[in-house]
């Protein structure tokens, strides 16, 4: 199993560009993982069903909260004001970039069209940062405490912090989606991911502080490969949905556009994570854990909050996907550039 999970662990990017081309060609199987659902729950006034993708969505968070080291935790004090600063950034700057492509992109011959990129894109920054940057982070020789505070706090305050930012985005979306993005942040987007991302976390941190530490060794590789399994199916569900439409309807243009917004985003925070620890003066293992911490977001949240409540609008998972695609792109060239330079 070790060499299985290591295995789909390095060449994950290449798995999930297979998982996008496998929905555009077999897509009905990805659109049966999105409707399988287990019974109703209700979330602020709102009956939702227990679909398998939030059973998904919270086994990557329990893996998550298992994965944390509480022991690299208690260091995180003495970069008190760098995590506060990560954390302000990580927020911010997303906000300032889409609020620069909305006056752009009233050039676009195709209003809707900007729209589901609005809704997309502020999907993808409302949500907390990505486990998986502690991985690369780690992979790059970088600062564990650091990365492992970024992750775990913007996870704790998301039911705060997310419907903020939904708000905020709402007021540069034109009527329609300004209600759209309201309405996420009414929908139970608070109460979903404290129910689905933060306590399934929070149990996995509980777990881990119980088993002991020979036990959590052995049994690491199981969870990177389901964690990775998991990720696979979650945006090959979605895509699904997404690509397959697009793709038909030849709007090549759309999809080239999103893709380089969404690229222009990704690199726009990894860049600020540097500029960041330049400002700073921080040492190298820092200033790569704050930018791998600023550039990755965990987007499987929200392709799963986007395809619960905004099912009739399948264009705007399309900026998520490609954001989740790219990230890691960004994400392992950033790591092979930062371990060429430290054997230099």
């Amino acid at each position: 199993m070790f060499s299985v999970s290591h295995f789909l662990h390095r060449h994950l990017l290449w798995f999930l560009i297979a998982a996008y081309v496998i929905a555009v060609i077999f897509p009905s199987a990805g659109l049966w993982i999105r409707n399988s659902s287990f019974g109703e729950i209700i979330l602020s006034q709102h009956k939702t069903n227990i679909s398998l993708l939030m059973i998904m969505l919270a086994i990557l968070m329990f893996n998550a909260g298992l994965g944390l080291k509480i022991s690299h935790l208690k260091s995180i004090s003495q970069k008190k004001y760098v995590l506060l600063a990560g954390l302000t950034a990580n927020m911010v700057i997303p906000i300032a970039y889409i609020f620069g492509v909305t006056i752009l992109m009233r050039l676009w011959s195709d209003p809707i069209e900007t729209q589901h990129i609005l809704v997309g894109l502020a999907l993808v920054a409302a949500m907390p940062i990505a486990g998986s940057s502690t991985a690369w982070a780690q992979n790059a020789n970088g600062n564990l405490a650091l990365s492992l505070g970024l992750v775990f706090f913007s996870t704790i305050l998301s039911p705060i912090i997310t419907p903020v930012a939904f708000n905020i985005f709402g007021e540069m979306a034109s009527e329609e989606y300004e209600k759209i993005l309201q309405g996420l942040a009414a929908y139970g987007s608070g109460a979903f991911l404290g129910l689905w991302v933060v306590l399934p976390s929070l149990l996995g941190i509980a777990v881990r502080l119980i088993i002991s530490n020979d036990r959590q060794t052995g049994k690491m590789h199981y969870l990177k490969f389901i964690n990775s399994i998991v990720l696979l199916l979650l945006n090959y569900s979605n895509a699904s949905v997404s690509l397959p439409q697009a793709i038909a309807d030849r709007d090549y243009d759309f999809l080239a556009c999103t893709l380089a917004i969404s690229a222009g985003l990704c690199l726009t925070l990894f860049a600020a994570g540097y500029v960041m620890s330049r400002l700073f003066r921080l040492e190298r293992d820092d200033r790569t854990s704050l930018m791998f911490g600023l550039g990755m977001n965990n987007n499987g949240t929200g392709l799963v909050l986007a395809s619960l409540a905004l099912s009739s609008y399948p264009n705007i998972m399309v900026p998520i996907i490609f954001y989740n695609l790219i990230q890691h792109i960004v994400a392992g060239i950033v790591n092979e550039a930062m371990n060429k330079r430290a054997s230099e």
